[in-house]
């Protein structure tokens, strides 16, 4: 069972995000930011030094360029790293992974309702593909404001560093809770994109402990409705301000993986790698639609870790448990079996 500090850290959390979510009912959302994704002002040609985090304008997605802890003055300046798209960070993953991250900071809601913050993990993914083609740099179309580059979510922006250094043909997907469904319909959009998204390919994704919901409960949303840090009553409140009013429906595709002609056939999926907790009240839904892409044959395994609450690898408070460190290990040799390049395979 979860220990005494974690329960009474999460009695204090429910508190707080219920009275965040219950104060925005009602609440009209302010006038959307014009402006789109930002990035760096930067010249055509990549520095040796990766860029810095990038800030931006609220209400705006914003991609954050983070370097492989193996990249260091001595590394080759030719040398491609994966690039990852992440729609929350995971800096220990990305560490034991050693890789090129690209941390979305997708729209929220209710100011932006769905389908932004997935829109925003789509956009991501085409504007990682540009940063292979220099050719592009000079048809950019480039709008420069005070410390930022605003491009209407990125329709033309180019990062330097990213171009020289990561390889869009190595592309992982990664999303923690409401991020893991991003990551999904993003990975479902690429396979419907097909070749329109050369040079890059989504190689794996990897899904932990997704929001997942339905309109027919499973065992474990009965069980454990009143579970750790996020019980089912909060998240039924966060689904209402995150779809349109006209939308609200539990079988809604964005929370529902489980409801037929959602996206292309799951056998076109790509590997994916699911991430369960034992406490968790949303596991089982995440632990069928993982049995369905196996039943087609794609690689999908099932990480299910014991004494285990929704977020235990990913907040701040639980980051040094046992769980927590043993998911970032296992995540990251699994996904070294996509990102190695060929002949050079990382072997388990």
């Amino acid at each position: 069972m979860p220990t005494v500090a974690v329960k009474l850290y999460s009695f204090l959390f429910k508190f707080t995000v219920k009275h965040r979510l219950q104060s925005r009912i009602g609440a009209s959302p302010d006038e959307a930011d014009p402006s789109g994704v930002t990035s760096r002002p930067e010249d055509a040609v990549a520095p040796p030094t990766p860029p810095s985090p990038m800030a931006s304008p609220p209400r705006t997605s914003t991609w954050t360029i983070l370097a492989p802890p193996s990249l260091s003055a001595f590394s080759s300046p030719r040398r491609r790293y994966p690039a990852p798209i992440l729609n929350l960070g995971l800096g220990r993953i990305a560490k034991l992974c050693d890789v090129v991250v690209v941390a979305v900071g997708y729209r929220l809601a209710p100011e932006n309702r769905y389908p932004a913050a997935f829109e925003d993990g789509v956009r991501a993914l085409h504007w990682v593909g540009k940063q292979a083609n220099l050719a592009d740099w000079s048809r950019s179309q480039w709008k420069v404001g005070r410390d930022t580059m605003n491009d209407n979510f990125g329709a033309s922006m180019v990062e330097p560093w990213l171009a020289a250094h990561g390889d869009p043909s190595r592309c992982v997907l990664l999303g923690v809770s409401c991020g893991a469904n991003i990551a999904d319909y993003v990975a479902r959009r690429s396979v419907e994109a097909g070749k329109l998204l050369d040079p890059v390919k989504v190689v794996a994704q990897i899904l932990m402990y997704p929001f997942f919901i339905g309109s027919v409960p499973t065992k474990s949303e009965i069980k454990l409705a009143n579970s750790y840090f996020y019980d089912k009553a909060m998240c039924l409140l966060a689904w209402k301000l995150f779809l349109p009013e006209e939308e609200v429906n539990l079988d809604h595709p964005a929370a529902n993986p489980l409801i037929p002609g959602r996206g292309p056939p799951l056998k076109c999926m790509p590997p994916t790698l699911t991430v369960v907790a034992e406490h968790d009240w949303m596991r089982d839904r995440a632990i069928a639609y993982s049995e369905e892409l196996r039943k087609v044959n794609v690689d999908a395994p099932l990480l299910d870790y014991k004494d285990a609450v929704h977020e235990f690898a990913t907040l701040d408070v639980l980051l040094k448990t046992p769980q927590a460190q043993a998911c970032a290990e296992d995540i990251a040799i699994w996904v070294k079996k996509y990102i190695s390049l060929r002949g050079h395979e990382f072997s388990y």
